[in-house]
């Protein structure tokens, strides 16, 4: 396996950072992994290893201002979260034009927040996707306690905390991870509303409503932000998709647990074999 570092335009000319995992032949097909809200993209890189160890090519990506060692201090990104589902849209141009130099299909893995973007790529040609824990950022639907104290965290704590040092300060707070201030705002928005990101962008149910590409959605029980009932709701933003809903149980596979983020350590590395690969588009059986 090599790896590959690479950027490409964000629609407004920035560059977004993404690292290649490539395998020593001819790839059998290309996956993207979309990270979660808050994610560094070098936390997937276990499992990018191991599917480039499999014959795959893998994309791994950054949304823009996440990173201050990719990107620069945070509080000088002008970000929002809708900017990043445009990170995630143009990141899939660019591993589906490898896919089609390399004449094999291309999957989407998103984890939270990376699997809601499959919305925002219709027109890219997906060939098959697994959403990771993701479901709707709605409070509504989240897991109890988050469902409890998240109205304190957007109405108080995060307005407070953006305006004293100029972005989320998420790693001091100990509350999720370091976000840009305009990302962390809309976000905190729609988290509060039952439509979601649609509160502030309606027109994008008819966007959603083009994906057709075959979609499973992993979910566990012991997840600690959000609900199965949250995984049940977003899946019915893909009205024209067929949606596998597969529950992952962690004694079933030998596991203590799984949480929001398990699954993609290298200790649960048995649920990639299991559940994942076989749920990847390839041109020939993996290796």
């Amino acid at each position: 396996m090599t790896t590959e570092d690479v950027s490409f335009p964000a629609e407004n000319g920035e560059p977004v950072a993404g690292r290649w995992f490539l395998p020593e032949g001819e790839p059998v097909g290309v996956v993207a992994i979309a990270p979660a809200m808050a994610m560094p993209m070098r936390f997937y890189r276990h499992l990018a290893a191991w599917l480039a160890d499999r014959g795959l090519a893998v994309l791994t990506f950054s949304y823009r201002g996440s990173e201050p060692e990719l990107y620069g201090p945070m509080r000088d990104s002008a970000a929002t979260a809708l900017d990043w589902y445009h990170d995630a849209e143009v990141a899939a141009g660019h591993a589906r034009a490898r896919a089609d130099v390399l004449g094999v299909p291309l999957s989407w893995v998103g984890h939270s927040f990376g699997g809601q973007s499959l919305g925002f790529l219709s027109d890219v040609g997906v060939d098959a996707c697994v959403m990771v824990a993701s479901g709707t950022g709605w409070r509504g639907k989240a897991a109890p306690m988050i469902k409890r104290w998240s109205p304190l965290l957007w109405r108080a704590i995060a307005p407070v905390a953006i305006a004293a040092v100029g972005y989320y300060p998420g790693r001091r707070l100990r509350i999720l991870d370091d976000l840009p201030g305009g990302v962390m705002r809309q976000w905190g928005r729609w988290c509060l509303h039952r439509d979601y990101l649609f509160s502030e962008h309606p027109e994008l149910r008819d966007r959603f409503a083009k994906v057709q590409t075959p979609v499973t959605a992993f979910w566990t029980a012991d997840d600690e932000l959000i609900s199965p009932e949250s995984i049940r709701y977003w899946s019915k933003e893909f009205p024209n998709a067929d949606v596998e809903l597969v529950e992952m149980r962690a004694a079933d596979h030998g596991l203590a647990r799984i949480g929001h983020s398990g699954f993609f350590r290298p200790k649960r590395a048995i649920l990639w074999e299991q559940l994942l690969l076989p749920r990847l588009a390839t041109a020939t059986p993996a290796r």
